[in-house]
């Protein structure tokens, strides 16, 4: 996918950059995979605010994603991609897969990589071949191969490198578990049996694009952003001051977490044996 670059014709249009989809499925989503998604305006259950800057927007549907590719036995299962669909609930792009299975096509979303598209043939299970698109377990993988969709809890489904265009990579394997540099940087163990996807994933372009003006943020469901600086001492604790003051006291959160750099992982956490190197501050 490209950029698209706009000419300032408006105050809106002046500096924004949007990505081209013109490779992209332009009509609904498959109707069997999707549910409504309900918003909670950055409130718990007490009714009270709990993540600012929170609220609004258009109201999306939710791709039922699979992230757990495994076919629970021995055989290799084949899919093909029908097509690729945006997703307004993730950054990454969608692929449609479908499969037949007993005269039955049934249909399934995953994440799609760099090199998918819309007619390719993709497989899934222990013994399929080291190609981009493929699910296998890391047992299966070489050393140095990219991978995404990485499980950290056999069965769980992928939880790791799932953002637009970032990957993990297997560094190496040692008895039961295999090290995985995660797109931190951070090298941990995880374990061999663990399932992940052979490739990068899609539209790695995301980082580039430029809202241009603060409605396209509304959109998105995103409301303004106050500093802290800018409040009362009661609202927030960089608040106060003479004048227009902002300097002098550390950087906090509004519940007083300070905000730069400070390690907050607990020292009782069982997984710190898994880690073989933090990464890098």
């Amino acid at each position: 996918m490209s950029l698209k670059h706009y000419n300032p014709t408006s105050p809106g249009r002046r500096g924004l950059i949007t990505l081209d989809r013109s490779e992209l499925w332009k009509g609904r989503p498959e109707k069997s995979l999707v549910c409504s998604k309900k918003r909670t305006g950055g409130r718990n259950a007490q009714g009270r605010v709990t993540c600012r800057s929170r609220g609004g927007g258009t109201r999306p549907l939710y791709r039922v994603v699979d992230f757990d590719r495994n076919s629970g036995g021995n055989g290799i299962v084949s899919s093909r991609v029908e097509r690729l669909e945006y997703d307004p609930n993730r950054s990454a792009f969608l692929a449609l897969l479908s499969k037949n299975d007993s005269s039955k096509t049934s249909f399934s979303y995953v994440i799609a990589s760099s090199g998918m598209k819309a007619g390719s043939v993709v497989y899934s299970g222990e013994g399929c071949e080291i190609r981009e698109g493929n699910s296998l377990p890391l047992s299966r993988i070489p050393s140095g191969t990219f991978v995404y969709n990485v499980e950290l809890k056999i069965g769980k489904g992928a939880q790791i490198a799932r953002s637009a265009g970032t990957y993990a990579q297997v560094m190496g394997k040692e008895l039961d578990y295999v090290l995985v540099r995660l797109p931190s940087g951070e090298v941990r163990k995880i374990h061999k049996n663990c399932w992940a996807t052979i490739g990068v994933v899609s539209n790695a372009d995301h980082r580039n694009i430029s809202l241009a003006k603060a409605g396209r943020n509304r959109w998105l469901g995103f409301r303004p952003h106050v500093r802290g600086v800018a409040m009362n001492p009661v609202d927030h604790p960089l608040g106060g001051g003479e004048g227009r003051t902002s300097g002098g006291r550390h950087p906090v959160s509004p519940q007083g977490q300070s905000a730069k750099g400070l390690r907050t992982r607990s020292k009782k956490a069982k997984s710190w044996k898994l880690i073989v190197s933090r990464r890098k501050k």
